[in-house]
């Protein structure tokens, strides 16, 4: 039997109240909550693709910041390369439609990693390979550059491919200085060094990679420890609160977290089961809501999902690294 492609269109916007992924749909029971997968989204320019997606990040507008690396490659000798890459790698995307608004980064970074907008609108950016965090404005422009390019350490002025960063509403910077140095840095919003916690290790306050930070709406730090397969949190100064572990954790990539408090956490990558990948729904308390998706090539699905971000209608959307592309779940209802 065939299908006009408008009547399939028609039929999947049908659906709004089921899980959809790609090959099964679960009706929702009155008062159920859920996520379904925006079908085309965001809208790629012809004869384009993404390239391997490394972050995504919201903007103050809700529109999506879409962080590739233009072909550049992780080199299996480790010796990453830190000329920079030509082409451009920041896609702005319009959060409702998808359509492409603005590309730029060309002539900026080495190796992307991460990608975060804070309360004023900046965008900051960790790079592994030039051992930097960039701060730009929303257009753009270079406003500061914290770490010694290409140079790495593990001082106040130095990291070793940090991974991540996240602002706190009064400005203050704290990174995941993860792949080297297996650390958190604080800084004052001017970039001034304020103090570091943690080293190598699966104790209390140490890490194995820690990945991803965020800061929730309690100004709990949050800080995905992927070898070690938990989230630790900590205070503003570093002091260990607590930490969420074991199943369902297996290799948390990402952690960010809604105005609602729910956290939300990337599980998975090329190192973790097929079957692990996914997201995962978390309460304030680390408890499990739910699990959004698993691995596969189907909209709804992924094959290595690295990164997580999250609007202010508790929309997701995760960069799938080696799927190439960045896919959007909204949240649904049952309805009596």
């Amino acid at each position: 039997m065939r299908f006009h492609s408008k009547a399939v269109v028609t039929v999947l916007a049908l659906l709004p109240l089921c899980l959809w992924d790609g090959q099964s749909a679960k009706p929702l029971a009155a008062g159920e909550e859920t996520y379904r997968v925006v079908h085309g989204w965001p809208v790629v320019p012809d004869n384009e693709m993404l390239d391997e997606v490394s972050a995504v990040a919201v903007d103050g507008n809700d529109n999506v910041l879409v962080l590739t690396r233009a072909g550049r490659k992780w080199p299996d000798a480790d010796q990453l390369d830190t000329t920079a890459i030509r082409k451009p790698t920041i896609f702005l995307f319009d959060g409702k439609s998808g359509r492409l608004l603005n590309r730029w980064g060309a002539g900026v970074f080495a190796l992307p990693h991460s990608i975060t907008v804070d309360g004023r609108g900046n965008i900051w950016v960790a790079d592994v390979a030039l051992h930097q965090i960039f701060k730009f404005s929303a257009t753009g422009k270079l406003l500061m550059a914290l770490g010694a390019r290409g140079k790495s350490g593990e001082d106040a002025a130095h990291f070793n491919r940090p991974s991540d960063v996240a602002i706190a509403p009064d400005g203050s910077i704290f990174v995941s200085d993860g792949y080297g140095n297996n650390r958190v840095v604080k800084f004052d919003a001017s970039g001034k060094f304020l103090l570091a916690w943690g080293s190598k290790g699966s104790g209390i306050g140490q890490f194995d990679l820690p990945h991803g930070i965020a800061i929730d709406n309690q100004s709990r730090v949050l800080v995905s420890d992927r070898k070690n397969a938990r989230i630790q949190l900590f205070d503003g100064n570093g002091h260990f609160l607590s930490a969420w572990k074991g199943p369902p954790f297996v290799m948390p990539q990402d952690v960010k977290v809604g105005r609602s408090g729910r956290a939300y956490v990337v599980e998975s990558g090329n190192e973790a089961p097929p079957d692990e990948s996914g997201i995962l729904v978390l309460g304030p308390d680390g408890s499990l809501i739910e699990r959004i998706g698993r691995y596969g090539n189907y909209d709804g699905q992924f094959v290595d999902p690295h990164w997580v971000a999250v609007d202010s209608y508790d929309t997701i959307y995760v960069a799938d690294f080696e799927g190439r592309r960045v896919q959007k779940f909204v949240v649904v209802r049952g309805q009596d």
